[in-house]
């Protein structure tokens, strides 16, 4: 019955993955196409998000909160539960450029806790492992711009304000383009990181089983990409531009500091303390 209820979370995840192209697609071309297949495609996957949840209920005689695994599957039901009335009362689009990803990835989670066959090649498992740590290389390269346009756009506001522009920086871009930069930047930012943390998470999952969530790198890596998403909600539908926008993705940039720092070495240092 555990079997069934996981594999059905699982099919459930790859149908949420829909909201998240929708996602990717919105942030990237400033357009909604995808959005009535990603609508259709997240209420199909919460219906069979029901069925695992009653089947592992059934199980275990009581509900899925044993685990890490079981509670964050089923705060991703309610989550989508929730999406679901919001949309069916207020029709607020926005909502889902952040709840979408969130559901995704937390569903994704829970879709963990069996552990599955290992490799079946050391190729993949190389190549995989190379996808992960490209696509995050990228997306920091992408958020080295976001905060580099971020730090500029501080400076050439003060220079506005005050009237006394720094030799050093007197030919920086207008406002306006420095925010585009800004803008575009962090959405491919979103992208790239977010392949890489899916990757990195499913070639844990592949290769430690259910080990993977006690390692305090992904833990770093999760708060990066919440807050990374959590930057791209608010420029994108909270309207946040100009100096907060700026000081946030500078924030950002440090949290991806940190989780570089984790990767290469300073989780020892911490794991002896």
């Amino acid at each position: 019955m555990q079997e069934s209820s996981v594999f059905w979370l699982r099919v459930a995840a790859v149908l949420y993955s829909v909201g998240l192209l929708h996602t990717l697609f919105t942030l990237l071309s400033r357009r909604t196409q995808l959005l009535s297949v990603a609508l259709s495609s997240f209420v199909v996957a919460v219906i069979l998000h029901l069925v695992s949840l009653v089947e592992m209920t059934r199980s275990l005689g009581h509900l899925p909160v044993e685990n890490f695994y079981q509670s964050v599957s089923l705060c991703a039901f309610f989550i989508a539960l929730v999406f679901l009335f919001v949309w069916w009362r207020y029709q607020f689009v926005p909502l889902a450029l952040f709840l979408f990803p969130l559901v995704f990835l937390m569903t994704l989670v829970g879709s963990m806790q069996s552990p599955v066959a290992g490799w079946t090649s050391p190729r993949l498992r190389e190549g995989w492992l190379f996808a992960h740590v490209l696509a995050v290389l990228t997306g920091y390269a992408a958020l080295l711009l976001t905060a580099g346009a971020s730090f500029f756009y501080l400076i050439r506001e003060r220079q506005l304000k005050n009237k006394q522009p720094v030799k050093l920086f007197e030919h920086l871009p207008p406002l306006g383009t420095l925010d585009k930069i800004i803008t575009n930047s962090l959405g491919i930012t979103f992208l790239f990181i977010t392949s890489g943390v899916i990757a990195g998470l499913t070639w844990a999952f592949i290769e430690s089983g259910t080990r993977w969530i006690s390692d305090a790198r992904i833990h770093v890596a999760l708060i990066t990409w919440v807050l990374c998403l959590v930057a791209v909600f608010l420029r994108n539908t909270a309207g946040w531009r100009g100096r907060k926008a700026a000081f946030l993705s500078l924030a950002l940039m440090g949290c991806a500091a940190v989780t570089w720092a984790a990767h290469i070495g300073l989780r020892p240092l911490l794991m002896e303390r």
